[in-house]
């Protein structure tokens, strides 16, 4: 069935780097980067470059690429090779929203042709909004632009669903519908099939957009072009949103012959060495064990790039929202959606054990995992000999002897079971909510002495009762402090909490935490013995050591 387009017209390669990877930088690019980046596209000829987005929401700092406005685009440089090649791309989101028309935004957007730097104008399409998105193809074909459709998360769709946009693609003036691999999940053969089915309801040019997450961006899209697709994107180093795309440097060389020309990449490679090497090591896109994940269950790769950049997320809660995702669903990217992830216990909290059964009208020396521990281990091993307080510990922390060590508490399911060994070898009691941890995770703790204090996680909330607490987050430390809060401690001292610096966002969290506490819990005060950053009363452990 698609012998007939198995020999290629000529394919046509665009370079979309400065709009897909601007979901890094804000779409902020230094002006010297982007006149050697047109320099390189140049050498290269690239048939198309897209060198943005088109949007009217002007929420929030975003550079110009951002908006490509032709006031914006004829500020730049752009070579004379380059001229009739430029293209910016539009959501379908704002095309069909509510406020206007389609035509109302679309005037908004784009001058005619005739009065404007861009030749291609692209429209990003979920399935669901492609019937009421079409229509823009009419208006700017009659402003003398080239169209494409370029459709997203098609591999969620049914194949009679993707003959379906096909045929009704079919009615309107596009010169290349596209489909993307939004997740990062296909592999070639999986492309082969969608090409198929786009092919029976579409007979004209078609393109392909695939991302990296499970390295496959190069074979997938090549792939395509075998098949007879002649559009295929691509960027500098694979920059672009979550695991990024099929690198140009690669694929330029790749598509050599069906392009029939002689390929120099010299100033593409000057670009990478100069610029972008250093951005990726700077914002860290490219193909992990995390967008693999993604790709495989078909995850929004933009939950790992926000995580990625947030140090409130360790690697344990990253793996836990990808979990949490891959059961609850994770198609369409919502921060709320990862806030709520990362904090897993959101259902009613149970506990059996009650907390004042150890703990009531006790001094008990907290210990954290800051290097203050370890730095301070003599005094605070000096103090535990004198006063004999009851030592908690956060997780598998061991900075000072271990038989000084009471008793341990830990909450994250992925810490527990990447922690299951050590905390079967400890000998100290843990404290953790056995009724809501997973199975997979009691498994691996079926030897060890648990005690069973419940967790429920709501924002901005502190609250404890006998067997449970609701936390704001779950972070180890709020689960120890609502489980000395319970159990009526006397006084509650904290060694290793040093604190993160004042840009930090964990170092914000943190405080919350403390300040929650402190607001809400009055009859357990605390005291941190080591130096700390956070908002909290401090002492020295050398003053207390000696003291009775």
């Amino acid at each position: 069935m698609l012998g007939e387009y198995l020999i290629n017209k000529e394919v046509k390669l665009l370079d979309c780097t400065l709009r897909d990877g601007g979901y890094y930088n804000a779409w902020d690019f230094d002006p010297k980067l982007v006149s050697a980046y047109f320099d390189a596209m140049t050498i290269l000829k690239v048939d198309f470059v897209e060198v943005g987005l088109r949007t009217l929401n002007i929420q929030g700092f975003k550079g110009g690429f951002a908006y490509s406005t032709d006031r914006f685009l004829n500020t730049l440089n752009i070579p004379s090779e380059l001229k009739e090649k430029i293209g910016v791309m539009v959501n379908a989101t704002e095309l069909v929203q509510e406020q206007l028309s389609l035509v109302e935004v679309l005037q908004k957007l784009f001058a005619p042709k005739s009065e404007s730097p861009v030749s291609l104008v692209r429209i990003a399409c979920h399935a669901h909004e492609l019937a009421n998105a079409l229509p823009a193809a009419i208006w700017l074909k009659g402003q003398g632009y080239l169209v494409g459709f370029n459709l997203m998360q098609v591999a969620d769709r049914t194949d009679d669903e993707i003959i379906s946009l096909a045929k009704l693609a079919s009615n309107y003036p596009l010169d290349s519908l596209y489909f993307a691999d939004s997740m990062g999940g296909l592999n070639p053969t999986e492309v082969k099939h969608i090409v198929s089915l786009i092919r029976q309801g579409w007979k004209g040019e078609i393109g392909i957009h695939t991302h990296d997450n499970m390295n496959q961006a190069l074979a997938n899209s090549m792939a395509a072009v075998e098949v007879g697709i002649t559009w295929v994107d691509s960027t500098v180093m694979g920059m672009g949103r979550g695991a990024g795309n099929v690198q140009t440097e690669y694929l330029v060389l790749a598509l050599e012959s069906y392009r029939q020309q002689q390929t120099n990449i010299t100033k593409l490679l000057e670009l990478t060495g100069r610029y972008f090497s250093s951005m990726k090591a700077l914002y860290g896109w490219g193909a992990n064990p995390y967008y693999y994940l993604t790709g495989k269950y078909g995850i929004h790769p933009s939950y790992v790039q926000e995580m990625l950049a947030d140090s409130r997320y360790s690697e344990e809660d990253i793996l836990a929202v990808i979990q949490h995702l891959k059961v609850e669903g994770g198609k369409k990217f919502s921060l709320h959606t990862l806030d709520a992830a990362r904090h897993f216990y959101s259902g009613e909290s149970r506990g059996q054990w009650e907390p004042k059964k150890l703990f009531k009208d006790q001094e008990v020396l907290l210990l954290g995992t800051g290097p203050g521990v370890a730095k301070h281990h003599h005094a605070i091993e000096s103090y535990i000999f004198q006063h004999q307080p009851i030592v908690l510990a956060l997780n598998t922390q061991s900075a000072i002897a271990q038989d000084l060590i009471d008793i341990r508490v830990a909450c994250h399911p992925i810490r527990l079971l990447a922690d299951c060994k050590d905390h079967v070898q400890l000998s100290q009691p843990l404290i953790t909510p056995v009724s809501m941890l997973p199975q997979n995770v009691l498994d691996s703790l079926e030897d060890k002495e648990l005690l069973d204090f419940g967790l429920q996680v709501q924002y901005d909330r502190f609250e404890v009762s006998d067997n449970y607490c609701v936390i704001p987050n779950s972070l180890v430390l709020s689960y120890a402090l609502a489980t000395l809060a319970s159990g009526q401690a006397k006084r509650i001292l904290l060694a290793g909490f040093d604190g993160y610096g004042a840009d930090d966002p964990r170092r914000k969290e943190v405080d919350n935490v403390f300040n929650l506490f402190l607001s809400n819990i009055k009859h357990c005060p605390i005291l941190s013995i080591t130096p700390t950053r956070y908002e909290i009363p401090v002492a020295s452990i050398y003053a207390l050591e000696g003291s009775l």
